[in-house]
């Protein structure tokens, strides 16, 4: 079957799952349901063979099965892949969300700019016209203000004559179109530097907020949120961590495991995402700390560019949070961890039992790892590794072993007791043991732990297991404006191109890329018109390569005269005599000869 013909088959599955679904009264994305379907083909308990074509009977039940984990809501592990797809769908990194944001503000920009730029003023009014067109495009590229605005308008066209007057209009009109582009650019920046600096003196600034007040106000407030529903979503993770350990020592089993290892992974989940989200918070006090430096020091135009650049990072930072705080409040609605035991019988179950959170985990003073009795394995420790705390653990800093022998218990490593590095990765572990026996037979942990994730397919987004499964993309390195969490494998063709000049300072100004350039320049050095081209063979370039010579053709030549001229043949004159009563008769031919 071809990728196309593959491919189609996957639709129709999506498609049929998703109109079952839809009967039973539940909505569900493409999404979810491609990112289900490869959950159960992976999954070695349901029997699908992945390198053979699949009948209809295996459509069928990878059907039913598909919608009967898409229909138990009761389920944790759905509430977790529900909330993965839906922190994919909607969360973008901090550079990438201002880069979407600084395009949607130059898209309304571009028919306006072409008017600037293409415009051919001659008269008054059309170089009056010319100027108000540019004041709109300051304002609408500042974002600082309405272009109805009267008030508005008139503070930017007086920002704007004191650094662009009308009469340099001509010299405007002069420079190329790319120019002219770049200086609209420019004085956008500087006009909405002095627009901010007089609301600063309070001698204008009409209509512009008060960024640094509303993100002092609401800021703090939307971050104390966050970390407060983080320190819940720990303390949560903390103790069911603490009752699976309970059931794995003393095989008591108040709950079902499963169950409890389906919480956990929901809680953990939502903790990940939680901390990513207070990433975005942290880029406050250093924008208005360097703002504030800028209003105090803006006298000339480059610190009112930058007052202009650290405004409108100011303006993402305030997009960013409403959209971070969207983002939190949504991945509410996928907790299940917190309906599954009511605190009350959270109380009871750890009643006599120790809860240890993953810092006093990682504190407690544990046994190093002894590099000369695992001398085959490489190992990294705090004092012997440059940026130790910045190295990257497998399975996000869990203990590979735990996850293995426990069946699927999470124990936070601790990079202290030493960081094994095999095959250019790195893992931590929970105990010195923990260690040796996954240092000893590594391949055989890590592939165990790629069979736990297709049985928990949770697991492959929380332990960051992409690499183990090609198909499947993390959120951390989507593209922009991709969001499925399935793709397909394929292979494409690329091609690169290196630099001509890596180096600034060994530019070459006569470079030419161009062969049919470089041929115009050869014959034109050359100058065959007046040269004899020659060429010659011998013995060692004998059958090597053809040769070819050019010549320039003779031209036709014409020569005209000022008047026609013409030439006659001479008249035939025959006398004849004796006819005067003469008896004998003689002709007599009188022509001259035609080459006289």
């Amino acid at each position: 079957m071809s990728s196309s013909q593959a491919e189609g088959v996957i639709r129709t599955i999506i498609r049929e799952i998703a109109q079952t679904c839809l009967s039973r009264g539940q909505s569900l994305s493409e999404t979810l349901i491609a990112f289900m379907v490869k959950a159960v083909v992976l999954d070695p308990r349901n029997q699908f063979n992945v390198d053979r074509t699949l009948t209809k009977q295996d459509v069928q039940k990878l059907i039913e099965l598909c919608v009967d984990r898409l229909m138990d809501q009761t389920s944790p592990t759905l509430n977790t892949i529900k909330m993965q797809v839906y922190f994919d769908m909607n969360y973008t990194s901090r550079r990438e969300f201002l880069e979407v944001q600084q395009k949607v503000l130059q898209s309304r920009l571009p028919s306006l700019s072409r008017e600037i730029t293409d415009s051919r003023a001659k008269t008054r009014e059309d170089l009056k016209s010319l100027y108000g067109k540019i004041v709109s495009y300051v304002i609408q590229r500042s974002n600082l203000g309405s272009a109805t605005d009267i008030s508005t308008v008139r503070e930017t066209t007086a920002a704007l004559q004191s650094v662009f007057p009308q009469a340099q209009l001509a010299t405007f009109m002069s420079l190329l179109k790319q120019d002219k582009e770049q200086q609209l650019s420019e004085l956008a920046l500087i006009v909405s530097g002095i627009r901010l600096f007089n609301k600063d003196s309070r001698k204008g600034g009409e209509g512009i907020q008060n960024l640094p007040a509303a993100l002092n106000e609401t800021l703090p407030a939307a971050a104390a949120d966050i970390e407060s529903e983080l320190a819940g979503c720990e303390r949560l993770a903390w103790q069911y961590t603490a009752l699976l350990e309970k059931i794995c020592e003393r095989n008591e089993c108040p709950v079902h495991p499963d169950l409890l290892k389906q919480a956990l992974y929901n809680t953990r989940q939502h903790e990940a995402f939680l901390r990513l989200i207070l990433v975005g918070f942290t880029v406050r006090e250093s924008l208005i700390r360097s703002l504030l430096i800028y209003k105090r020091h803006s006298s000339c135009q480059p610190h009112f560019t930058a007052l202009a650049s650290l405004w409108t990072g100011l303006e993402g930072q305030m997009l960013l949070l409403s959209m971070l705080t969207n983002v939190a409040s949504g991945l509410r609605a996928f907790l299940s961890a917190q309906s599954l035991l009511s605190p009350d019988q959270v109380e009871l179950l750890l009643h006599g039992l120790q809860v240890q959170t993953d810092a006093d985990r990682c504190s407690v003073t544990a046994e190093r790892v002894v590099e000369s009795e695992m001398s085959s394995c490489e190992w990294c420790f705090p004092e012997s590794t440059a940026h130790f705390e910045d190295v990257p653990l497998q399975y996000k800093g869990f203990c590979g072993f735990t996850l293995v022998k426990n069946n699927g218990l999470l124990l936070p490593g601790n990079p202290k007791i030493g960081v094994l590095k095999h095959k250019e990765k790195y893992y931590a572990f929970s105990s010195r043991s923990a260690a040796y026996e996954f240092a000893s037979k590594a391949d055989e942990f890590i592939a165990a732990a790629v069979e736990m994730a297709k049985r928990q397919p949770e697991l492959i987004q929380l332990l960051q297991l992409h690499q183990e499964f090609a198909s499947v993309t993390p959120y951390s390195e989507m593209q922009s404006g991709e969001k499925l969490l399935v793709k397909t494998i394929s292979k494409s063709d690329a091609s690169m191109q290196t630099e001509t000049h890596p180096l600034e300072t060994n530019i070459v100004k006569s470079y030419e890329w161009n062969e049919w350039e470089l041929r115009r320049r050869a014959i034109k050095l050359a100058n065959l018109r007046n040269k004899v081209t020659r060429s010659m063979q011998t013995h060692a370039s004998h059958m090597r390569r053809h040769n070819s010579t050019q010549t320039f053709l003779p031209k036709d030549a014409v020569s005209q005269t000022k008047r026609d001229g013409e030439s006659n043949v001479p008249k035939a004159q025959v006398y004849l005599s004796g006819l005067r009563g003469g008896t004998n008769m003689m002709k007599l031919d009188l022509t001259r000869a035609v080459d006289e």
